[in-house]
């Protein structure tokens, strides 16, 4: 097995074809059916599911493209140290925020690492939560902000603040619109449109309401941030959300927004990597200068509704 290989391999299964990959890496399709072909004689196991609508990896496949990945990246780590120097930070560098946080701090990241940092390569995911969580789990990131406070199997946690939550829109509610906050119970039969059940939102947002055994009128599952933010901006219904979610738009546009209380709605959000990747200087360098700007922000005031963990 050598680095070519598993750069093949890797190709397939993001690209789910063989002709896709054999583009990508400016093969000829049969010599790359070969050389799977080689590897799967070499492991002594099949490592692809082909079938008419492209491939799959099978279960050996999967935990082979787990681990491949690693390697590449190690390898174009090392390349990049050796030829940039020791002294100098390098390498890529992949981060996963959720959307809600995306939508503040990808941009200051991006801008204060390329000045700090210009020989690391930044790569940013931005996604729902539960997908971020799933590319961590498979250690297809470096690091990610995730919503939770606490250590799980092979990742570790470092807790960066708490996030309020706030009814945005007008719709069903009656609330002057001076108020600034929005009792729970206020929100008993206002239409809501969420994230869909395997969101951690929504299932903060259903225990926290029979908890209080407040009525809960989900009357759409939305999993699209923007779509959420429109539906209350047009004032067919309200949505739970940080406050962050309208940094996208302008403060002039903003729908109405209050925070929620008696009781609060909030989530911890933390900064998350996975114990079997390698902590490279680059990688270190991130968490660093991550964890100061999320502080940054929030003391500037850029950054509402969040309160930092100590």
């Amino acid at each position: 097995m050598d680095v070519r290989h598993l750069k093949y391999f890797v190709a397939i299964v993001e690209s789910g074809s063989l002709s896709k990959a054999a583009g990508q890496l400016f093969v000829s399709q049969p010599s790359l059916s070969q050389h799977i072909s080689n590897l799967e004689k070499e492991l002594d196991t099949p490592l692809l599911l082909r079938s008419p609508l492209g491939v799959r990896p099978t279960e050996a496949g999967s935990l082979l493209y787990r681990d491949a990945q690693k390697i590449l990246r190690q390898m174009d780590d090392l390349r990049r140290q050796v030829t940039t120097g020791v002294k100098s930070i390098s390498g890529s560098v992949i981060i996963g925020l959720p959307t809600t946080i995306a939508a503040v701090l990808a941009a200051p990241l991006f801008e204060r690492a390329a000045v700090l940092y210009p020989d690391v390569r930044l790569h940013i995911i931005e996604s729902m939560s539960g997908y971020i969580n799933e590319l961590l789990a498979n250690s297809r990131l470096d690091m990610a902000v995730l919503f939770r406070d606490t250590e799980t199997r092979g990742v570790s946690v470092q807790p960066l603040f708490d996030e309020a939550l706030y009814v945005i829109g007008s719709a069903g509610l009656s609330l002057p619109p001076e108020q600034l906050e929005c009792p729970i119970h206020a929100l008993a039969g206002v239409p809501l449109v969420v994230p869909s059940g395997g969101a951690g939102l929504r299932l903060l947002i259903e225990r926290t309401f029979a908890k209080e055994d407040v009525e809960l009128n989900i009357i759409a599952d939305i999993d699209s941030l923007p779509t959420m933010i429109e539906i209350a901006c047009r004032g067919s219904a309200c949505t739970l959300l940080p406050i962050s979610s309208l940094t996208t738009k302008g403060r002039d546009a903003w729908p109405p927004a209050r925070k929620v209380t008696s009781p609060g709605l909030s989530r911890p959000a933390s900064l998350c990597w996975p114990k079997s990747l390698p902590a490279s200087a680059a990688n270190l360098a991130l968490r660093e200068l991550l964890i100061s700007l999320v502080a940054q922000l929030q003391a500037s005031g850029e950054w509402i509704g969040i309160t930092l963990r100590e």
